[in-house]
């Protein structure tokens, strides 16, 4: 009766623990490096620092990335034939950046205008069984950071 007893007070403290840290449903999430720091696709949109919305109309887009037929065009390109992340790829000794896709996005988030056509502040070309377009264009909008392009503006 005992062990019943400790079972039932451990397991949904351990399911909890698994929640809270979002690896419930682990496996290979979408990142990428960008200055020394991993973005990556947060598992549960509460966790991200960062979230951007996509958008079908270009005159609500904050940002506009075009999707490259050619790598070499492209500002970012992502090239993989593998099933799984190479271990090791987005170690980082500093917390990952997290981005989150949204479907309801607040009025300071960026919302992106994907789309095979120009002009765009960002073009991506993408080859990959584990990042989508979608993946590509949400970390490298959502790991930029808005600070460095006005400090360099102010330079």
């Amino acid at each position: 009766m005992l062990r019943l007893k400790i079972l039932a007070s451990v397991a949904p403290l351990a399911i909890v623990a698994l929640f809270a840290r979002g690896e419930f449903l682990t496996g290979p999430r979408a990142c990428i490096e960008i200055a020394g720091t991993s973005v990556q696709i947060a598992t549960l949109s509460w966790q991200a620092d960062r979230h951007v919305s996509f958008t079908d109309d270009p005159a609500r887009a904050t940002v506009r990335v075009q999707i490259s037929d050619n790598a070499e065009a492209a500002d970012f390109t992502v090239i993989d034939d593998v099933d799984t992340v190479e271990a090791g790829a987005c170690e980082s000794h500093a917390p990952p950046r997290l981005v989150a896709i949204s479907r309801t996005p607040s009025g300071s988030d960026p919302v992106i205008y994907l789309s095979r056509d120009g002009p765009a502040e960002y073009r991506i070309f993408v080859s990959s069984k584990s990042f989508s377009l979608l993946d590509a264009a949400a970390l490298i909008v959502g790991g930029r950071d808005e600070r460095h392009r006005v400090e360099a503006a102010l330079l």
